[in-house]
């Protein structure tokens, strides 16, 4: 969504807040430096949102600012991804309770995810469980390993795999 920036107010407005604050002027589809002349805005340019420094931090858009070259463009702050709170019932949540759940959540996903990959190693194994086949010792202890995964100690932040034969 294109936003400019109006310069006697310094507000950024979408395209559609332009057209309606301007009813009475014929705009075209695409906008140039004229139409931005006519209008006094300037086009807000989008930047990346750049990489929060920590764990618990978030990068959130903090209006614009000018560039380096006088271009107007998002800005960007970094602030902490939690702050303690009163919930409805009157309870006080503390950052650490926040970052506690926080962690939990992430662990059981990439448990899950990390189970569903020893899934497929599995599946693609299973041809050889079949009545006609005889599998291997290895194998075996392969698909064994494979199964113990979810048992290994640092689960599921440090994976050893088994090697397949």
């Amino acid at each position: 969504m294109s936003e400019y920036r109006v310069r006697s107010t310094g507000e950024v407005k979408t395209q559609g807040q332009l057209r309606k604050d301007n009813p009475n002027t014929s705009l075209p589809r695409v906008w140039n430096d004229n139409v931005n002349e006519a209008l006094g805005i300037d086009p807000v340019l989008i930047t990346p949102q750049p990489a929060p420094s920590g764990s618990y931090k978030v990068v959130v858009r903090n209006g614009v600012e000018q560039d380096a070259k006088k271009n107007w463009v998002y800005a960007w702050k970094e602030q902490e991804m939690f702050t303690k709170y009163t919930d409805s019932d009157g309870k006080s949540v503390t950052v650490a309770n926040q970052k506690k759940a926080y962690d939990a959540a992430n662990t059981s996903t990439l448990a899950a995810s990390e189970r569903s990959k020893r899934d497929e190693l599995l599946k693609a194994t299973d041809h050889y469980g079949l009545s006609d086949v005889t599998m291997t010792d290895a194998m075996k202890a392969y698909r064994k390993d494979l199964r113990d995964v979810p048992q290994q100690t640092d689960f599921p932040g440090t994976i050893t795999w088994p090697t397949k034969p």
